[in-house]
């Protein structure tokens, strides 16, 4: 029979105020021997604030458990752990994917055990609950915006282009093109490629242009430029 392995994370914000991370992690080590789990790793952030996500230790904490190398984590107290409930669920989520079991000693949660995954379960729900009050508030708020007239989204460009494939007919390149107009490389191309836009352009005299096309006659042949294909040819000049 396999033994549990225990992961013990512990943290203290300051050290020279008589903060002792030891205290915690005492009675840690005490918890998993009263429940006859090997020990698997301390992760101690001594002297760092828990206002921040990212922590050294609880970095390497969150890898290795991606690696299995334990089946539990352990911490004395949740403030300890995580700097706010949704960071707390976060983990929790991630832990419960990875089939690692969460215990905090002072809140006595744990979920190996019954209760402690019915707890686990009312913060899921709780969670999930806010997410759909802020997606709710996100929609009231663009539906208000939206009755009072105002634009959302980014401003539409206008775009010409007859000017962009006689640029281009004239053997100008898409950066070129682009910094003489104003656009970006990849609104230039776009334009090219859009046979609606290109069509436009032929009918005012403008050609060759690159862009999707269907070859008919068979004649001419893709070629690639650059690591992509492109596919070019010669539009019929308008009488």
């Amino acid at each position: 029979m396999s033994t549990t392995r225990v992961a013990v994370y512990a943290r203290v914000s300051t050290t020279n105020h008589g903060q002792d991370v030891s205290l915690q992690t005492r009675e840690l080590q005490q918890f998993a021997e009263a429940r006859g789990w090997t020990m698997a790793g301390m992760y101690i952030d001594d002297g760092v604030s828990g206002a921040k996500d990212s922590r050294p230790e609880l970095n390497r904490l969150m890898a290795d458990a991606h690696k299995r190398c334990f089946d539990v984590v352990a911490v004395w107290r949740f403030d300890r752990f995580a700097r706010s409930v949704s960071h707390l669920l976060r983990a929790l989520e991630t832990f419960s994917a990875l089939g690692i079991a969460f215990v905090s000693l002072s809140e006595q949660m744990d979920t190996t055990t019954p209760t402690g995954k019915m707890v686990f379960t009312v913060l899921g729900a709780v969670a999930e609950l806010e997410r759909s009050l802020i997606t709710e508030r996100v929609r009231a708020g663009i539906r208000n915006a939206r009755a009072k007239g105002k634009t959302l989204g980014r401003p539409r460009i206008a775009v010409d282009a007859p000017t962009i494939c006689r640029l281009r007919a004239q053997g100008h390149s898409l950066r070129e093109i682009a910094d003489e107009l104003g656009y970006s490389r990849g609104l230039v191309h776009k334009t090219l490629s859009n046979r609606v836009l290109a069509g436009e352009a032929i009918k005012a005299g403008h050609s060759p242009f690159y862009g999707p096309w269907r070859n008919t006659d068979n004649r001419q042949k893709p070629r690639r430029s650059l690591g992509r294909q492109i596919l070019a040819f010669h539009a019929i000049p308008c009488d």
